[in-house]
């Protein structure tokens, strides 16, 4: 008899993605009927064939490196939402992906559920992430990527006082499962992608290293230019779907 063993490392991204598409299926649909829900932004509406590439590191940082050679063989640029903790641990890695002309952008301090905490828990995570990264970088951030995908109204509002967008994403991966090869996650990444689409990666999944080369360089074939997400959002005189795809209010006069 086989027993399925799950790390916490799975669990922990399982969940986020597990919540993350009950909110578009389930809080984004009803968004259409209740004007009070606030989403974040998962895409934007776009004729031009952008995508934005991102990286969530939370956990372990074994080919950072790796990565950031591929992005620079394709000529490609990337965001990566980092956690607090995890730049506590690789100050060295959050530099050189900067360098590397990367941005580097929010993904809490600690990792915690954010609808479980206060606004001012909140705020705190959101503070003490944005100025670990600004010591380093010499840029505060102004996107975040809650952990678990996990958001609520309270969520979104603290992100707006903190004058920073909250950031999901229309294209996932999936390099963090166990099924996980080269080829499912390249085919799955490049038949997904529209222009404006926001494509998730993590930073210390098993086969992203191997699959990144042939996404690029199908993406690139295929005409898409690689774009950071602060350069694809709209940063005002907008409205999100109930799909979450961002698009511009076009005024009547």
């Amino acid at each position: 008899m086989k027993c399925l063993v799950i790390t916490k490392k799975q669990l922990t991204v399982f969940c986020s993605v597990v919540l993350a598409l009950a909110v578009v299926l389930f809080g984004g649909i009803g968004a259409s009927a209740k004007s009070d829900k606030k989403l974040p932004i998962y895409c934007v509406e776009t004729t031009d064939k952008k995508v934005a590439l991102s990286f969530d590191a939370a956990w372990g940082n074994d080919d950072t490196e790796e990565l950031i050679k591929i992005l620079a063989e394709y000529d490609a640029v990337a965001t990566f939402f980092v956690v607090g903790a995890w730049v506590d641990k690789y100050p060295e890695s959050v530099k050189q992906l900067s360098d590397a002309g990367h941005q580097i952008h929010n993904h809490s301090n600690t990792h915690p559920h954010m609808p479980q905490l206060s606004k001012e828990q909140m705020m705190a995570e959101i503070t003490a992430c944005n100025e670990k990264i600004a010591k380093i970088t010499g840029k505060t951030p102004n996107l975040i990527r809650v952990p678990y995908g996990d958001y609520n109204n309270a969520v979104i509002e603290t992100v707006e006082n903190a004058k920073m967008y909250t950031v999901q994403w229309d294209v996932d991966s999936l390099d963090w499962k166990d099924t996980a090869t080269p080829e499912s996650i390249c085919k799955r990444v490049t038949s997904k992608v529209k222009n404006g689409s926001i494509v998730l990666f993590h930073n210390d999944a098993e086969f992203t290293p191997e699959a990144l080369p042939q996404i690029l360089k199908t993406l690139k074939e295929q005409g898409y230019q690689f774009v950071f997400i602060d350069d694809l959002i709209l940063k005002d005189n907008y409205e999100i779907k109930h799909d979450g795809t961002q698009c511009k209010i076009e005024n009547d006069n």
